[in-house]
């Protein structure tokens, strides 16, 4: 009898276990400086969504992706491609900013503009339910 406690206790407490910790995805951060422009644009993907309830939708506790700029930029451009309603929140130097997808930017949230030296810690969420792939865009290049 309490080997069959045992053998249901251990599968659920490893179930509950997993469900709060999520992997740390962001551990080396992408570096942006003068030599980017030879793999412009960078592209990089993970998991959009999370468990985490914030005003810029379900994220994860740690970053999806942690971008380290060198040098103060003129120009530097974060596009989000996902299925659902993906967000981009992203928390830096300059302070907390989030950019949802609408139309104008065909559901796609994005940021263009100047990029001033720092560390930026960047959370893909959804306002949707569940998690969805996504891909993160970085450029240097405007859009045409």
């Amino acid at each position: 009898m309490k080997t069959l406690r045992l053998l249901t206790l251990v599968p659920v407490s490893l179930a509950i276990s997993l469900l709060f910790n999520q992997p740390n995805l962001a551990q080396t951060p992408v570096i942006i400086d003068q030599n980017f422009d030879k793999k412009d644009p960078l592209v990089v993907n993970g998991t959009a969504g999370g468990t985490v309830p914030s005003n810029c939708g379900n994220i994860t506790a740690q970053p999806s992706q942690v971008i380290k700029v060198t040098e103060s930029l003129p120009y530097l451009r974060l596009t989000v491609e996902s299925q659902g309603k993906p967000t981009l929140l992203i928390d830096g130097p300059g302070g907390r900013f989030c950019v949802l997808a609408d139309n104008y930017s065909d559901n796609k949230p994005e940021l263009a503009g100047f990029w001033q030296l720092g560390q930026y810690s960047l959370y893909i969420g959804n306002l949707s339910p569940g998690q969805h792939t996504y891909n993160l865009s970085i450029s240097k290049q405007q859009k045409k």
